[in-house]
């Protein structure tokens, strides 16, 4: 048995998806496939506009400055959406666990693993480490899995072109 860690790749997931918005469901569910998600997932047709509502409340807890604040905003959606924790082996992965009812379509899927993904990231990593681009006017969602714990940028681009803009403003 392996334990599904849910941390990382859930939030990465979120920010992806926050970052760039898939054009229809088939792309959430490929942007699930692309970040490790291996379940296939009942179609509804309001599954497109139920994933964007989940992702805009979870874009409430990265914009949240007071860690008391985001915790109770995270530990709402959490309420909301998971379940007792369950052994499961879909997919043949091996036994693993997950924090949702089995059978769920993707939106509800998806509320699951993010907030209980994020929680686990923001208590494993420190609340400081989700948040916005700090290169303006980029308002990219930023989840810092660095070692350091330092990264404020979401991209290379974004943290060359803050770079150059305090250089030539020291010029």
């Amino acid at each position: 048995m392996h334990l599904n860690p849910y941390g990382e790749y859930a939030v990465l997931l979120a920010a992806s998806l926050a970052n760039d918005w898939p054009a229809d469901r088939d792309g959430i569910e490929a942007r699930t496939r692309d970040m490790g998600m291996t379940m296939t997932f009942p179609v509804a047709p309001d599954d497109h506009e139920r994933t964007r509502t989940v992702i805009d409340d979870w874009l409430r807890v990265v914009d949240e400055a007071d860690p008391d604040a985001r915790a109770a905003l995270l530990n709402a959606q959490m309420a909301e959406v998971t379940a007792y924790p369950r052994l499961t082996n879909h997919d043949n992965e091996g036994w693993h666990l997950h924090y949702r009812d089995s059978d769920e379509v993707l939106p509800r899927v998806l509320a699951a693993v993010i907030s209980v993904g994020t929680a686990l990231h923001l208590v494993t990593r420190g609340q400081d480490r989700l948040g916005r681009c700090a290169a303006e006017p980029c308002v990219n969602v930023v989840v810092d899995v660095t070692r350091n714990g330092r990264q404020r940028y979401c991209s290379v681009r974004c943290a060359n072109r803050a770079a150059v803009r305090r250089h030539r403003a020291r010029a």
